[in-house]
């Protein structure tokens, strides 16, 4: 008789919905249908390491949210990574960057284009919609992006982004947190 455990189940099934919320992710709109998104599923080895980071992070910056949630992390066995390229659409009349238009906004590299934060903004709610709707605890963390982006997890285009952890167990260990 071949048994499979909870914990193997448990694992295949969060694997599952992370692949389905990296689906929903891209394939939510995007202005100009432009996609500059960037998108990584994580387990336990590199969740260590972006934890371990996390913890560099928390005395460089004397900001005790890096550790809390550097801990926090290590609750979750897989993890989607969501971020964004830095990348105008070219319309000839926008501004909502601060800039006149994109030719204006492409002078400044660094600057994001209000699409491509916005089009993330969009994708993460669709990708954390499908782990609600899977029964699975998650959160938003910027301070794991913050991490993957040092890290150069993403890729070096990728300037924004954001980790969602994973967990399924009997209570959400992502809320109730202690800061």
């Amino acid at each position: 008789m071949q048994a499979i455990s909870g914990k193997q189940i448990i694992q295949t099934a969060l694997m599952s919905v992370a692949q389905e919320m990296v689906i929903a992710a891209e394939t939510a709109p995007k202005g100009c249908g432009e996609n500059n998104m960037v998108s990584v599923i994580l387990e336990e080895g590199a969740i260590q390491q972006i934890s371990q980071k996390l913890n560099g992070m928390a005395k460089k910056y004397e900001s005790p949210v890096f550790a809390r949630d550097a801990e926090n992390i290590l609750s979750a066995p897989v993890m989607v990574l969501l971020g964004s390229k830095i990348k105008s659409l070219g319309l000839k009349k926008c501004g909502m960057c601060g800039m006149a238009n994109c030719d204006e906004k492409n002078k400044h590299p660094e600057i994001p284009c209000v699409f491509n934060t916005g089009d993330l903004g969009i994708a993460i709610g669709s990708a954390v919609s499908v782990a609600m709707d899977r029964r699975v605890d998650n959160r938003i963390m910027y301070t794991v992006g913050q991490a993957a982006l040092d890290m150069g997890i993403l890729g070096p285009e990728v300037k924004i982004a954001y980790g969602i952890p994973l967990s399924a167990t009997s209570k959400n260990p992502f809320f109730d947190r202690k800061t």
